[in-house]
């Protein structure tokens, strides 16, 4: 059988069984097909692999490896233009927007709050969430490691955490978000973004008490939602000097 050796690096690790991590190892194949098809056999998806290195040169996916090649597989260089050596993508995704699935709801708010442009449903199929993903150049943002494996996909990322807080610092981190904030600019319910608006002019949708104690507020143009600095406002802002530093 044909044998392949491989070296998976940094947090493509993940996805490997334990005795794989952080080394080479060889893989017998009872037949060679795509690249592409040989990484995601071992687990890891296709999505998650920015670079790919087989003796040494950038392939593309569909590169077919032959008995005894050297392949170094490398994570996604969201926030690096890596262009003029990788085979696997034309360019990176300069403008980070997202879309979500139906188990990321919390997340899809942080990601809001921070002025992320950042689509989330409830309910949406998996067919949708590829569509959506590559037509409107989004980065598709899951737990579900098969979903990942969607042919069509060219940007996704693997959620690693589990609670909400945890999840925002992993994506900040991993994409190298912490320039690109816009904060309270976008509706957290709905994704469209605020305006300015006078306190005249929401003088009805704010509590008495809210009036009296502040002059500053928002409103969102698709909903209507109004937004000011009440008692969460300096909570949420200690989360963003936090995430600014990661």
């Amino acid at each position: 059988m044909p044998t392949l050796t491989f070296r998976f690096y940094r947090e493509l690790n993940d996805f490997l069984a334990p005795p794989l991590r952080q080394r080479n190892f060889s893989f017998d194949f009872a037949a060679l097909g795509s690249i592409k098809n040989a990484i995601e056999s071992l687990g890891v998806p296709h999505t998650e692999v920015d670079l790919v290195l087989v003796n040494g040169q950038s392939v593309n996916f569909e590169y077919r490896p032959q008995d005894g090649d050297r392949v170094s597989v490398y994570p996604l260089f969201e926030s690096l233009d890596i262009s003029s050596i990788t085979r696997l993508r034309p360019y990176p995704l300069r403008e980070s927007r997202f879309i979500l699935d139906c188990h990321l709801g919390r997340l899809a708010r942080y990601l809001r709050m921070l002025g992320f442009d950042c689509i989330f449903y409830g309910h949406c199929t998996d067919e949708q969430l590829v569509k959506i993903s590559v037509d409107q150049q989004r980065i598709l943002l899951t737990r579900d490691i098969e979903l990942l494996k969607r042919r069509a996909l060219t940007h996704a990322y693997y959620v690693r955490a589990t609670k909400p807080l945890n999840q925002i610092e992993e994506i900040i981190t991993r994409l190298q978000l912490q320039n690109s904030f816009a904060p309270f600019s976008r509706c957290t319910f709905c994704n469209a973004p605020l305006v300015k608006v006078s306190k005249q002019a929401v003088w009805s949708k704010v509590p008495e008490q809210s009036r009296r104690r502040f002059n500053d507020f928002a409103c969102c143009k698709n909903c209507g939602r109004v937004y000011w600095k009440g008692s969460h406002y300096e909570r949420m802002q200690r989360l963003i000097e936090k995430l600014r530093k990661k």
